[in-house]
C-alpha cells in the first residue's frame, strides 16, 4: 500500500526513531508499559531463558544473584529486565546511573544502605569515572568497601562489611568497560534486535493497556518500521493514537499507520532521515565508500558517537554497511534500498 502524502523530509523530527532520545511523557509510556514478569515479556528468548535459570537457582540456593551485565544497542530492554530480575527474586532494586555517580562516596552511601540480595541497577555503566570503578568491583568480590577517614598522615582506613547484593549493569559501549569491573560479572549477555513477530506481541500488550483498539496488519506495519526497537514500536504506536484521535476519530487502520509513518520520515524497512541521508552521502558523494567515521560525522554534523551507536548498529544488523578496516562502505543491498527511496 502507497502512503498517502508527501512530506518534506528535511523538518522530519527523528528523534522518534532515536532509541536514545527519551523525553519526559516517552519515560513515563516505558513504564506504563513494562511487563511485570517474564511471561508478559517477549522476545529475547535465549536470554530470558538463561537470566530465568540464575534467577531461579539463586531462590533455590537462597543465596544472592550473580552479578549480571546486560550490553547492546538502546531500547532494547536492559532496564526493563533489570526490573523483572528484582521482581522474581523479590528483592528491592535500586536504580542509578554512571553519570549520576560522580564520586566513591557517592557509590559507597547506596551500597551500605542496600539490604541482603537487594538489587542495584547500574545503566549506562561505562560511563563511571575511574575511581569509581576502581571502588566497585572489589566490592562486588569481597562484599566490603574501604573508605578512607581523615587526610594527610592521620588518614586511616576502615572497611565495612556489605550485604550480599547483585550489581546488574548495562552498556552500550561494552569496550569502554575496565577489564577488572568486566571480569566480575557472572552473567554477560548481549541483546539483540527484536523480531517483526516478537514485536508485533509487545505492539498488541501495549495496545491493550493503552485502551487502543489495533487490528493485526497494523500492528505488524509498526513492527515493520520499529527497528526492531520495543522503546521505538511503542513511540510509534503512540504518535499514531496523536494522529488518528485528531483526524479519524481514534479508529486506527493499516492506512492510518501509513499517513503518521510517512509524516515521521519512517519508510517501511524502518529508515529514518537520518538513516537515509547516512546511506545517501555514502553511495553518492564516497561513491559508496570506505569513508571514516569522523568524515561521516563532519558532514552529516552528527556526532560520531550517535553514528556508531543509533544509525550503524541497525544498518549493519539490515546488511545495508559494513565496516572496513578503511572505513564505511555500502552494501549491494544498501545500494537497492536507496535506489527506492
Amino acid at each position: 500500500m502507497e502512503h498517502t502524502k508527501s512530506v518534506d523530509h528535511t523538518s522530519v523530527d527523528h528523534t522518534v526513531t532515536s532509541p536514545e532520545h527519551i523525553s519526559e511523557s516517552d519515560e513515563l509510556l516505558d513504564i506504563s508499559l513494562r511487563p511485570a514478569s517474564f511471561d508478559e515479556y517477549f522476545g529475547q528468548h535465549k536470554v530470558k531463558q538463561s537470566v530465568g535459570i540464575m534467577v531461579q537457582a539463586a531462590k533455590k540456593r537462597n543465596d544472592s544473584l550473580d552479578h549480571i551485565l546486560f550490553y547492546g544497542p538502546p531500547g532494547l530492554g536492559k532496564t526493563t529486565l533489570a526490573r523483572l530480575i528484582g521482581n522474581e527474586l523479590g528483592k528491592n532494586i535500586r536504580i542509578t546511573s554512571g553519570p549520576a555517580l560522580e564520586r566513591a562516596g557517592d557509590l559507597a552511601a547506596i551500597l551500605t544502605n542496600l539490604s541482603d540480595g537487594d538489587v542495584l541497577f547500574i545503566d549506562e555503566i561505562h560511563r563511571l569515572s575511574k575511581v569509581v570503578q576502581e571502588t566497585l568491583y572489589p566490592a562486588m568480590e569481597d562484599k566490603a568497601i574501604d573508605i578512607v577517614v581523615g587526610k594527610g598522615p592521620s588518614a586511616r582506613t576502615i572497611r565495612l562489611d556489605l550485604p550480599h547484593f547483585t550489581v546488574i549493569g548495562a552498556t552500550t559501549r561494552m569496550g569502554l568497560l575496565n577489564a577488572p569491573i568486566r571480569d566480575r560479572f557472572g552473567g554477560i549477555f548481549r541483546l539483540e534486535f527484536y523480531s517483526p513477530e516478537d514485536l508485533v506481541h509487545i505492539i498488541k500488550r501495549s495496545a491493550r493497556v493503552l485502551n487502543i483498539e489495533l487490528d493485526h496488519e497494523s500492528a505488524s506495519e509498526i513492527a515493520q518500521r520499529s527497528r526492531g526497537t520495543p522503546r521505538i514500536a511503542n513511540r510509534i504506536l503512540k504518535r499514531v493514537r496523536d494522529y488518528t484521535d485528531v483526524l479519524n476519530d481514534g479508529v486506527i487502520t493499516q492506512v492510518e499507520v501509513l499517513s503518521t509513518c510517512n509524516a515521521l520520515g519512517i519508510d517501511d524497512q524502518g529508515l529514518d532521515v537520518l538513516d537515509q541521508k547516512y546511506l545517501s552521502l555514502l553511495l553518492n558523494q564516497f561513491d559508496g565508500g570506505p569513508v571514516g567515521i569522523e568524515t561521516l560525522s563532519a558532514s552529516l554534523t552528527e556526532d560520531g558517537g550517535t553514528l556508531e551507536d543509533i544509525i550503524e548498529p541497525f544498518l549493519l544488523t539490515k546488511g545495508y554497511i559494513e565496516k572496513t578496516p578503511r572505513g564505511r562502505k555500502i552494501t549491494t543491498l544498501g545500494r537497492q534500498v536507496m535506489i527506492k527511496q
